[in-house]
C-alpha cells in the first residue's frame, strides 16, 4: 500500500506540473493512449516476427506462474554470468588498454543493439535558451535560478516539436566554475518542498544540500524529451528523428532518449564558463534511476552517478528471478524503455539466459568513475530486487580494480544503513522507501571526495 501511495503521489505531481505549464492542454483519453501503445507494440512484434510475448510478473496475483518470486532459494536459476573481463572471442582482458580499446567498445555495441537502442546519426541540433532567470532564497542562501529550454531543430519534420525543459540553481556567491549535480525529475516552483514521509521528519531537499556546498543543482524534465509510454514513440525526440514513423528494432528506446537529453544539457554546461562540466553528476530514482545508469554508461563525460532503486533494466541482473522480470519490460507496459530487439528475449524460444550480456557489465561501463548504487529497504524495494542490485555491483568490481579503483571489498550483503563506500564503485541500502533522499548526503560526500577534491 505504501508503494502504491508513492506512485499515486508521483502521478499527481506530474499532473499538477503539466497543468501549471500547459493550462490549456486538454486531458488525454486513456483509451486513446492504450490504443496507440497497442498499435505500436503490435507493429514492432510484426517487424521481429514475434506472435506472442511471455507475461511478466504480476505483484497482485496469487497464481504462482505469474506472481513474483521473493524466495532466495529460487532466485538464481542461472548459474553462469558473463565475465566482464572476457571478450566475446574468449580472450581475457588483463590491461586497462584492452578494456578501453576492445572490451568496452564491444559491450557498448551489444547493449545498444540488444537492450537500449542506438542514438541515430541524424538527431537534430539543440539550441539552448534562457527562459527566465531570477534570484531565489534557498533557506538563507541567496541563489540564482535559471529556467532553460533546449529547442530542437525540427526543420526536417515541422509537425513535431521538442523543447527540453531544464532548470539550474547555484549560489549567488559561488566563485569560479561550479560542479553540477543533475537529476532526472520534476521542475517545481520556488519554495516547493516534498512533504515528509509518514513517521519521518522533514529533511532538506537535495537541491538545498547541493547549494550549501557551493555547487549547482540542475533538473531535467524527462517528459519534455520523450513521453514515458509506447503511445509517444512517434512523437518526442524519437518521433522527430524518425519523422513520425515507427521505430526499427535497433532504434533507441525512451531510456536512451532521456539519457540523450541529459547529454545535451551537459553540452550546455560545457559552453557556460560558470559551470565546471568536468564535474557533473547524474541522479535518478526507479525508471529515472535506470535512465541515470544509461546516461553514465554511454556518456563518459559524466563524472559520477547516484543510481537509486533502478531494478530491472537498470542495476539488477536479468538472470535473477526476484520481483520484476524481463517479461515485464518486454510487454506493452514497459517495452518503450528499450530497443525493439530486446523484446525477443521475452518470447520463446529465447530467455534471459540467451542475453550475451548482463547488467553487472553495464555498471562496469561506468568505470572508473564514481557510481553509487542505492536501494531502499526490503518492503519498499523488493520488486526492484535489492539483493540483485548488490550482486551486480559486486560483479562489476573487477573492472574497477583493473582500472586502479576500489569497488566492493566483500560479497556479503552489508544490511540496512551500512554502506560499502571505500571506492568509486559503492553500494548503500538506506532505511527508507523507494527513493534516494536518505542516501543523498552520502553521495554528496563521495562526490566531494572523489570528484571535487580529487579532480579525477
Amino acid at each position: 500500500m505504501k508503494r502504491l501511495s508513492l506512485i499515486l503521489f508521483a502521478l499527481l505531481l506530474v499532473q499538477a506540473q503539466a497543468a501549471a505549464q500547459f493550462p490549456g492542454m486538454p486531458r488525454v483519453n486513456r483509451d486513446s493512449l492504450n490504443a496507440l501503445t497497442n498499435a505500436d507494440f503490435a507493429q514492432m512484434l510484426s517487424q521481429l516476427g514475434i506472435k506472442e510475448v511471455r507475461p511478466g510478473r504480476d505483484p497482485n496475483s496469487n497464481d504462482p506462474s505469474v506472481a513474483p518470486n521473493y524466495d532466495e532459494y529460487k532466485a538464481n536459476p542461472y548459474l553462469y554470468y558473463p565475465d566482464p573481463l572476457t571478450t566475446f572471442a574468449g580472450k581475457k582482458v588483463t590491461t586497462a588498454k584492452q578494456w578501453r580499446k576492445v572490451r568496452r567498445p564491444e559491450l557498448v555495441k551489444v547493449f545498444e543493439d540488444e537492450i537500449y537502442g542506438r542514438v541515430p546519426d541524424n538527431v537534430p541540433a539543440v539550441r539552448w535558451e534562457v527562459v527566465k532567470e531570477e534570484k531565489v532564497d534557498m533557506e538563507g542562501i541567496p541563489c540564482i535560478r535559471r529556467d532553460l529550454a533546449g529547442v530542437v531543430d525540427n526543420s526536417a519534420c515541422p509537425s513535431i516539436s521538442v523543447s527540453i525543459q531544464a532548470q539550474v540553481t547555484w549560489p549567488e556567491a559561488a566563485k569560479g566554475p561550479v560542479p553540477v549535480i543533475m537529476e532526472f525529475g520534476f521542475i517545481m516552483g520556488s519554495g516547493f518542498r516534498f512533504p515528509a514521509m509518514p513517521g519521518r521528519p522533514q529533511t532538506k531537499s537535495w537541491q538545498q544540500q547541493v547549494v550549501e556546498r557551493g555547487w549547482a543543482a540542475a533538473v531535467i524534465s524527462t517528459g519534455s524529451v520523450q513521453a514515458d509510454g509506447g503511445h509517444g514513440l512517434r512523437q518526442g525526440i524519437i518521433g522527430l528523428t524518425n519523422k513520425g514513423q515507427y521505430r526499427k528494432p535497433t532504434d533507441w528506446g525512451v531510456l536512451r532518449a532521456w539519457a540523450w537529453g541529459a547529454s545535451k544539457l551537459l553540452d550546455y554546461f560545457e559552453a557556460e564558463p560558470r559551470f565546471d562540466a568536468t564535474k557533473v553528476a547524474i541522479e535518478g530514482v526507479s525508471r529515472n534511476g535506470k535512465a541515470a545508469l544509461v546516461t553514465m554508461a554511454f556518456d563518459e563525460r559524466f563524472a559520477a552517478g547516484l543510481i537509486a532503486s533502478a531494478g530491472e533494466g537498470g542495476s539488477s541482473p536479468w538472470r535473477r528471478d526476484c520481483g520484476e522480470s524481463l517479461g515485464n519490460l518486454a510487454n506493452a507496459g514497459e517495452y518503450h524503455w528499450m530497443a525493439g530487439n530486446f523484446i525477443k528475449y521475452g518470447a520463446d524460444p529465447l530467455t534471459e539466459n540467451d542475453l550475451p550480456i548482463d547488467q553487472h557489465e553495464f555498471i562496469a561501463l561506468c568505470a572508473p568513475r564514481l557510481c553509487l548504487i542505492s536501494s531502499g529497504t526490503w518492503d519498499a524495494d523488493k520488486w526492484q530486487d535489492l539483493l540483485g542490485m548488490f550482486m551486480a555491483t559486486v560483479k562489476a568490481t573487477p573492472v574497477y580494480e583493473l582500472l586502479g579503483e576500489k569497488g566492493m571489498n566483500t560479497d556479503l550483503y552489508p544490511g540496512t544503513d551500512v554502506g560499502i563506500m571505500e571506492g568509486r564503485l559503492a553500494f548503500r541500502q538506506h532505511n527508507g522507501g523507494h527513493e534516494s533522499s536518505p542516501n543523498w548526503p552520502y553521495f554528496l560526500d563521495l562526490f566531494d571526495r572523489f570528484v571535487v577534491k580529487d579532480g579525477k
